[in-house]
């Protein structure tokens, strides 16, 4: 079964990360948190250590369904520096599959010109690394095959948007009111 893959890098926001998982986990999607360290204990920058699912070496491109790249420093330029991410961002970039990023994280896509002719956001001052993209500074971007979130404010509504894509508005609106978001 493919999943949606959370990756971890030491450095990452642990809003972006854990908020979209456990939307996600509730709205019914299979989603797995990826470390790309080496170890299954990751620590966030604000020194919360999460254990993950599985170490990147375990996962088969064919089993992931979305690439999820939670930001935060240095999370975000930890990710854009691993080489096997790098790959597997690379090929579902040419084959048009799902990836989304939050906060620093959309500068892995764009240093890498996958953002370009696209209207994209990301955190204030890393919109200089979305070569060619059209900076909007919106909560939330979805242009084509990518979703994008602006900072911790987004966790939210970018794990919102990643599940209307799977499940769809009416799985949303069920979960949006179980967690009380008006």
């Amino acid at each position: 079964m493919k999943s949606i893959c959370i990756f971890l890098a030491e450095g990452f926001e642990e809003s972006e990360a854990l908020l979209p998982l456990d939307i996600l986990r509730r709205g019914g999607m299979d989603v797995k948190t990826v470390s790309v360290t080496g170890d299954k204990i990751v620590t966030g920058s604000h020194q919360v250590s999460v254990v993950a699912d599985v170490l990147f070496e375990e996962i088969k491109e064919e089993d992931v369904e979305m690439i999820v790249l939670p930001g935060g420093l240095p999370g975000s330029t930890n990710l854009d520096a691993h080489a096997g991410l790098d790959k597997l961002v690379n090929s579902f970039a040419a084959q048009s599959k799902s990836l989304a990023a939050i906060c620093a994280a959309p500068l892995v896509y764009g240093k890498r010109g996958l953002l370009k002719g696209k209207k994209a956001t990301c955190y204030p001052g890393f919109d200089k690394f979305l070569e060619g993209a059209e900076y909007t500074g919106n909560l939330v971007e979805v242009a084509d095959n990518f979703i994008l979130g602006k900072g911790p404010a987004a966790a939210a509504p970018f794990g919102f948007a990643i599940l209307e894509k799977y499940a769809g508005v009416e799985k949303v609106n069920e979960i949006k009111k179980g967690m009380l978001f008006a």
